[in-house]
């Protein structure tokens, strides 16, 4: 059953990352712009963010196996929908409704193996193993996108699709019948408002440029997304069953974990989003030979899966996700030393391996996120985590897009690699200050005051025997 579900999580991350390498392709064949093809990766990671929270209290309230089976089995169509379409509007509205499925799939899933492993060593090892395999889908997808694209971009689409049937049955034969459902109710408007407002601020990003930032319709757009949050937080405080208890936002553990892993996904998608385009349309790479050059983030995230939970019991979750994301930082430094005819092993390597290495702090973001938190709030926690990650990263990856394609407008001509070049390197700086800072907040464990609140929590932690010591 575990195997099960982290196949499926494994293709919620795979379906984030492959699209990147396709891109061009599509772009190439469907005559879409680089702001279009934007929306093929928010679609999806919006579609994901803004209903998880919803997702999780839904498999509470109508029964986990019944929620898990039915998004799995809509995610399978909706993939094989995508590798069908001709028109790119249609492929953005698939994305969407595949991002929709796996919001609920990815806190089902967790929730399922929460309830199924009993507390302690059990449940942290499967846990950290099911953390593991969902990064390992975000980092390996450039490699899989690659060996699809090869064979045309439509692979990309189609591939999840037999994979999500065996998981389907599999799971229908593997995850436990429901037990009596919770008591409750579904807080709709809440869930309405907040995706709304998450679509509509990505929206108002990725335009601006071309109506300008001062324009009418942008400051009103802002105004709008304003209200809506203003509205969802107004719901939030006064539904009977709200989709977030505002109160939880207030855990030091759980917002430094949410600002940490908004830095390093938003980073590397932003990243990987500009990388793809550039080698590929610019100095003419292939889409393995691409997948081959940035193989080493996947490798180094997998074989994390051996070491990442004894760096946590021996370190603590602060200290690995400050040194990682103090590596991954410098990784995207080194990188801004690409040129148009970049060496591989002097330029390239270098960078993605200490990318790469921003991945292993992964699974100590998850576990410092629900570090402190009660028990009948830890799915709660987690799907906020959750909802950070896509959200975050798709707002960033707005903000990255919307520079380059405002950096684009202004060349005239047809550009050379080095105009190319030119016009993606403020993105890339973008994507590199947004690791630094996520790096910096998250170095902050080690001032004076930090490192005594830090031993109070271990000195807790070993006192009661827990396995998740927290930053």
């Amino acid at each position: 059953m575990l195997i099960t579900l982290c196949i499926v999580l494994f293709l919620d991350g795979l379906d984030v990352s492959m699209i990147g390498v396709a891109l061009p392709s599509i772009g190439s064949e469907l005559h879409l712009s680089t702001s279009t093809l934007q929306w093929l990766v928010s679609g999806y990671v919006l579609g994901y963010g803004g209903l998880l929270l919803l997702g999780g209290r839904t498999a509470d309230l109508l029964g986990r196996r019944k929620v898990f089976l039915i998004a799995l089995a809509v995610f399978a169509v909706a993939s094989l929908a995508g590798g069908l379409v001709d028109d790119g509007t249609l492929l953005i509205v698939t994305r969407f409704i595949k991002g929709l499925a796996a919001a609920f799939t990815a806190p089902t899933g967790l929730s399922i193996i929460t309830t199924t492993f009993a507390e302690g060593k059990a449940r942290n090892k499967a846990l950290s193993i099911y953390t593991v395999f969902g990064a390992g889908g975000y980092s390996m997808g450039l490699l899989f996108g690659g060996l699809m694209t090869g064979l045309g971009w439509r692979w990309t689409f189609l591939l999840p699709v037999p994979i999500a049937i065996a998981a389907l049955v599999a799971a229908f034969i593997l995850v436990p019948k429901d037990e009596a459902p919770e008591e409750g109710g579904h807080d709709i408007l809440g869930a309405v408002l907040s995706t709304a407002g998450m679509l509509l601020l990505v929206y108002t990003v990725v335009t601006a440029p071309e109506v300008g930032w001062a324009s009418v319709r942008t400051l009103g757009s802002f105004l709008a997304v304003i209200a809506l949050f203003a509205a969802f937080v107004f719901t939030e405080l006064r539904v009977a069953h709200p989709l977030v208890r505002l109160g939880i936002l207030t855990k030091p553990s759980l917002w430094r974990a949410s600002l940490a892993i908004i830095a390093v996904a938003g980073s590397y998608f932003s990243w990987q989003f500009i990388v793809t385009l550039y080698l590929q349309d610019s100095l003419g790479w292939s889409p393995l030979k691409l997948a081959l050059a940035l193989l080493p983030v996947g490798i180094l995230v997998v074989g994390s899966a051996f070491f990442s939970e004894k760096l946590i019991d021996r370190y603590g979750t602060g200290p690995v996700i400050a040194v990682t994301m103090a590596v991954m930082a410098v990784g995207y430094l080194l990188f801004l030393r690409i040129d148009t005819a970049p060496s591989y092993l002097t330029v390239l390597l270098p960078a993605v391996l200490l990318v790469g290495v921003g991945w292993i702090g992964f699974p100590a973001i998850n576990v410092q996120a629900t570090s402190g938190i009660d028990d009948d709030e830890q799915g709660l926690a987690a799907g906020v985590l959750q909802t950070s990650m896509q959200v975050g990263a798709a707002i960033v990856l707005a903000v990255t897009t919307a520079i380059v394609t405002s950096g684009a407008h202004a060349a005239t001509g047809t550009p050379s690699a080095q105009d190319m070049l030119n016009t993606y390197r403020p993105g890339l700086e973008f994507a590199a200050g947004v690791s630094i800072v996520g790096a910096l907040v998250a170095l902050s464990v080690f001032l004076p005051r930090s490192r005594r609140a830090l031993a109070a929590q271990n000195d807790s932690v070993a006192d009661t025997k827990v396995l998740e010591p927290t930053g």
